[in-house]
């Protein structure tokens, strides 16, 4: 006999599902106990649920669940079914697998917020873009934006919204992590503001405080004549005290005792500081250093 249960869903609007085309659910195993669909039901009246939001692979377990509500004497709450998200490749996330899993991201130091951000924006109307907070994300989210179609979650682009919210952090919001790296509290926030804008995670500042205190492992692609070049460089630097002016006062100075100028003038010099071709100003660098840590690293 044809028994359809109707719901307007929260996500998907009008729902029909006809309980004859499913088989009778399971609710009490053979030892007596019972499975997930007469509790959850159960617990949800107790609790006074007023909505269950899930993925649309439970659409016909909702009917079944509506019609206990019924059997029971109870309203159901407003269901929503949104779209599933799978891997870039198209396979299903498991949690079996620990594909994806909020630990294995919040270890890869994403920011809580670019993950929900993406998880909570992909497969919708509206566009992909790094949230501040819980409610900032609410404001912009509609249940209905949803789309039918399975959604795939791109790890790459939480570097895009990671680095958008990190390139904002303030230094309080930053400060702990940044004390448990060994970051000496006194230059903390000279440090953060430095760095920050070069950074994809806030994890990536532990690499750059042992560069900034202890020195770059090793030279990237200082070549012998660069080396040569370096070394007469340093001969130029100014007297301390350091400030943002220090690098051009430096610069200048080496432009026209080598006739070197641009890149050719610069790069070298940043290898030769922090062992990299890219990295943050060095004119703010400069000041952290100090002119002692700089003519450290002479080569």
């Amino acid at each position: 006999v044809r028994t359809e249960i109707s719901w307007n869903d929260v996500v998907r609007g009008p729902q029909t599902v006809d309980l004859a085309s499913m088989s009778d659910p399971v609710l009490i195993r053979g030892d007596g106990t019972y499975l997930y669909t007469h509790p959850s039901v159960v617990d949800d009246i107790e609790l006074g649920v007023t909505h269950v939001i899930r993925g649309d692979d439970h659409v016909t377990n909702t009917a079944a669940q509506i019609a206990l509500f019924r059997a029971l004497g109870a309203d159901a709450p407003e269901f929503g079914h949104h779209n599933l998200l799978s891997s870039i490749s198209g396979e299903g996330l498991s949690k079996r697998t620990g594909s994806l899993s909020v630990k294995s991201l919040a270890e890869a130091g994403y920011e809580p917020m670019a993950v929900a951000s993406l998880a909570v924006l992909i497969g919708t109307s509206e566009p992909v873009s790094a949230m501040q907070s819980l409610a900032d994300l609410a404001e912009v989210f509609r249940p209905e934006m949803a789309s039918r179609s399975t959604a795939k979650f791109d790890p790459s682009e939480l570097d895009t919204l990671n680095r958008s919210i990190v390139h904002g952090l303030p230094l309080e919001a930053v400060e702990n992590r940044l004390s448990e790296m060994g970051v000496a509290p006194e230059q903390a926030r000279q440090f953060w503001e430095l760095i920050r804008e070069n950074l994809t995670t806030v994890n990536e500042a532990a690499d750059w405080w042992r560069i900034v205190s202890t020195g770059p492992v090793q030279a990237d692609g200082l070549e012998a004549g660069d080396a040569e070049f370096v070394r007469a460089a340093f001969e130029h630097l100014p007297p301390e005290p350091w400030d943002r002016d220090t690098w051009k006062q430096w610069t200048d100075a080496v432009k026209i005792a080598t006739g070197r100028k641009g890149r050719q003038l610069f790069m070298p010099i940043r290898i030769a500081l922090t062992g990299r071709q890219t990295g943050p100003e060095l004119a703010g660098l400069l000041p952290l250093l100090g002119r002692e840590g700089t003519l450290a690293r002479r080569p």
